[in-house]
Parts: structure tokens; sequence; C-alpha cells
């Protein structure tokens, strides 16, 4: 259990960290070897945490040629393969003829394959060379919000996270395109329903508030009058691909922004893409990502010109941004909260836990707050200090616990117990517990090596605390002659929650 001095330490670490305002935006002017300090904070804020020899081979390029070596390497495609069976889709014209028992049996195949596709995932960011693809992908599925909990069919959800990928570091006005022709979006925002007898306003609100403009740059007239421009937009029963039905849009005038004109969706997407707003609230949210919770309007400025003289090319944008002074600033160190796929992800990295199979960390997500491919609503994770609460403080704790203590001898007694203790007479379909039997043995399977991870720091030369922590640690009552106890008293010190 948790004691109550854990929760002071980590509530006091965070109010500090979160508490500091963003510096002004000016190009940091270092030149020569930014060592390891500096390596680590760019690559645990660019991806996820690095590894010692990342930091080690990092610490030697100047900060702008870091900059430049991690987009440079930005893929558009993952390295790990999913399994097949989520590429299946079932034809709306079979689905509408299953019975009751039918549906009920697909959905409970779609909760499963949901699993995969969550499991699949965290398996790419644990095995991608690129972690900022992987951080950008998660950050625009949190933008362009669509959840498992409508979107029923996982083949479809797959297919938004690869179309995400895809334009993760490109040009946001193609990912704006892509993302909102995309199946999982048209399902989510009822966009496939919106028929020019009877506009859906859901997507084009949403268009306007949660990935373009921001609240309050738009009418209730703008709203309904891009309504009308996007009737007819659907997908296509067969294939789930993104399909214009003619004869269902409206093709009279419509009046967006004070613009007339027979728009259509593609046109409104191009007005909002004229907007001003369009690329200052993107840049607002890539400043909350990397930089700082607080805002500084004048560097979000920078970052948003740089973004629309680029044409909406993404990498320029992140470029200014992690060359920034704000971006380097002490003060900024240790002032955001790691979100779960953070704490999770980055540890198994950084620690070079050797993990055959994900499965079992799906769970570990969705009990921290972070079930992905099902954000809480339409506006996605808020993040920050929403990440930490009583309950959620006390499963991050437990899983840093359980990691800091892998490669205890009594773990495989304990894990074997579990597995064989499953009921294989269970009510569970043998879907579900077939994962719950695979959950149990990749835990058993992952190895920790703490003791040969801390024996390589030295060399290398650096210590646990510069290359886990982001600050100096909260709690000094470190044994400072036990490797392995010095590892897990960081990985449990409420620094480590942030970053």
């Amino acid at each position: 259990m948790l004691s109550r001095s854990f929760f002071g330490r980590a509530a006091a670490c965070l109010l500090v960290g979160l508490g500091v305002l963003a510096s002004s935006l000016v190009h940091a002017a270092v030149s020569g070897p930014m060592g390891p300090d500096d390596a680590r904070h760019l690559l645990t804020r660019s991806g996820f945490a690095p590894t010692p020899d990342q930091i080690a081979d990092y610490a030697k390029l100047s900060r702008s040629e870091a900059v430049d070596r991690i987009l440079a390497g930005t893929r558009t495609a993952p390295v790990t393969a999913w399994p097949d069976e989520l590429d299946d889709f079932v034809p709306y014209r079979i689905v509408r003829t299953m019975s009751e028992q039918q549906r009920r049996d697909a959905n409970r195949v779609n909760t499963v394959r949901g699993v995969e596709l969550r499991a699949w995932w965290l398996g790419e960011m644990l095995a991608t060379p690129s972690p900022l693809t992987e951080r950008m992908t998660l950050f625009w599925h949190n933008h362009f919000v669509s959840s498992q909990d409508k979107v029923r069919p996982a083949s479809l959800m797959l297919q938004q996270n690869l179309t995400l990928r895809e334009h993760a570091t490109g040009n946001f006005a193609k990912l704006l395109t892509a993302a909102s022709k995309d199946p999982a979006m048209l399902i989510y925002l009822d966009a496939r329903n919106s028929r020019k007898a009877q506009p859906n306003e859901n997507f084009a609100r949403e268009v306007m508030e949660l990935f373009t403009l921001g609240e309050g740059h738009y009418t209730e007239r703008d709203i309904k009058e891009a309504a009308r421009a996007f009737t007819g937009w659907d997908i296509d029963g067969e294939n789930a691909r993104f399909f214009f039905r003619a004869n269902q849009h409206d093709t009279g005038v419509k009046e967006i922004f004070g613009k007339r004109g027979n728009f259509n969706g593609d046109d409104v997407l191009k007005l909002l893409l004229e907007r001003r707003e369009t690329a200052e609230f993107v840049s607002t949210k890539l400043w909350r990502e990397f930089v700082s919770a607080q805002v500084n309007k004048a560097g979000v400025q920078q970052v948003a010109g740089v973004l629309r003289d680029a044409g909406y090319e993404i990498k320029p944008a992140l470029r200014t941004l992690f060359l920034s002074d704000a971006f380097w600033a002490q003060d900024n160190r240790g002032a955001l909260v790691k979100s779960p796929v953070d704490l999770v992800v980055g540890s198994l990295r950084s620690l070079e836990v050797d993990v055959p199979d994900p499965l079992p960390f799906v769970r570990t997500l969705r009990q921290m707050g972070q079930d992905l491919f099902a954000p809480p609503n339409v506006r996605g994770w808020p993040g920050g200090e929403w990440w930490i609460n009583s309950s959620s403080l006390l499963d991050r704790k437990q899983f840093l616990d359980r990691l800091a203590r892998a490669d205890d001898p009594k773990r495989m007694a304990a894990l074997r117990r579990v597995e064989s203790g499953m009921s294989a007479d269970s009510d569970v379909p043998m879907s579900r517990e077939d994962l719950r039997r695979r959950a149990a043995i990749a835990v058993r399977e992952m190895d920790v090596d703490l003791a040969g991870w801390s024996a390589e720091l030295k060399p290398l030369g650096l210590n646990a605390e510069r290359v886990l922590l982001p600050v100096t640690p909260v709690d000094t009552m470190v044994m400072a002659d036990d490797n392995n106890a010095r590892v897990r008293a960081l990985l449990l010190d409420p620094a480590y929650q942030l970053k």
C-alpha cells in the first residue's frame, strides 16, 4: 500500500513541476556536444524514455544535430506486423442479416480483437526505431478522437491508426483531410448519416472546435452551413472505405466565415486551413505536449507562423519547438506529468526490459486511465494533472513496484499460481480466456535484469539517477551502496512521475 508520505511528496513535486511558466521562445544558440542531461531531456520529450546507450550516443551531438537526426528518422509505416485477423471487416449487408445471438458473438469477437489491437500498438511503441513517430501518432489519436466503444470493428480502428501514423510528422492539411474522411471518424461523429434533407452537425462542430479553430472562433450559423457542405460523406459498406453519395449532398449555396459559395466538405476544410486560428490552435496543443502545460503566447505564435509559412508541414514546426529556449529551459524540465503510456512504455524501453508479448500492459494502461483506442470522450484525455489522483497514483506505484522487483525469484512461483488458477470451464468465452492465459505467460517470460542494466552505466559515464529522473529525487533516502536498491528507489521516487 502507498503511504501518506508518498502522496504528499508526489503532490508537492507535481505542483512544483506544473506551476512553472514557460520561457520565451528564442532559438537556443548552443553549439558543441549537448551532454547526457540534454540528451535525456530531448529523447524523453520527443519520444519515450531512452536507454543509457541512446543517451550516451546523443550526448555527443549538438542540440540541432540531435533534433535533425530525430526528425530525419521518422516513419510512415509500422515496423511490426499486426495480427491478420485485424484486417477482417464484415460487410454491412451481412451484419444487417445477423440474428441477435450472432450480433452478440460478433461483438465479443470485436472486443477480443480490440485487445489484440492495443497489444499490437504497444508492441510497436516498444520496438519502433522512431519513438517520435509513435508519440505523434498518439498525439493525433488524442486530437482526431474516435473510440472503439462506438466504432466496434477493430479493423476500422487499425485503419485509422495507420492513417494517423502515415501523416504523423507530414503535412497537417493532408492529415486533416485524411482523418476527416476516415471511416472510424465518420462513424464516431455520425457524419456518415448526414443527408441533404437532414444534415448532422456533429462533425461540423467538432472539426471547428476540436480539430482546427478552437472554441470561440466560429458561429452556430457557420456550423449549420458547414454541416450542409459535409452531407453525402459516407462509407462503402462492402470494403469500409470513404464513399461520396452525390445524390445526398446539398448542392445549394452556403455562407461560411462570411464567404458564400456552393461549398462541399473539402472546401470547408480549405476554409478552415486559411484561418490563422488553426495554426495557433494546433501549435498550442504541441506546446502543451512537448514544452509546458503553461502556454507562452509569443512562443506559440512563433511556432504557428512557421507552421503556416511551411504550408502546414509539421516537421519545421517541431524543429522550431525543439530548438527553442523554452524547450530546453531548466524551469520546464520535470514540468510535465508522464501519461500512462509514457510511464509504461518509457520504463520498459529505458530499463531495456525484454517484453516478448506486450499484452499484459493493455490492462495496466486501462487501469491507469489511458485505454488506447478508447479515449473518455470526443475531447480525448485531458492529460496533465488529470493523470494523477489517489486511484491512478496507486496503480502507477504498483506497476513500478512490480517492475522494480520483477527479477525476484519468488515472482515465478506466484505467476505460475496465477496461470494454473484460471478455470478452463469459465463462462468467459474461450477467446478471452486465451488472452488471459497469454497475458499470464507473457508476464512470466518478461526478462528484467536491473543488475545488468546498472552495470552498463559506469562505462558510459552515467548513473541511474541521471538516466531515470528529470530533476533531483524528492526522496534522498537512497541506498548508494546497492545498485539494485538504488534503481528501485529511483523508480518509486515521485520525481520519476515527471518528465
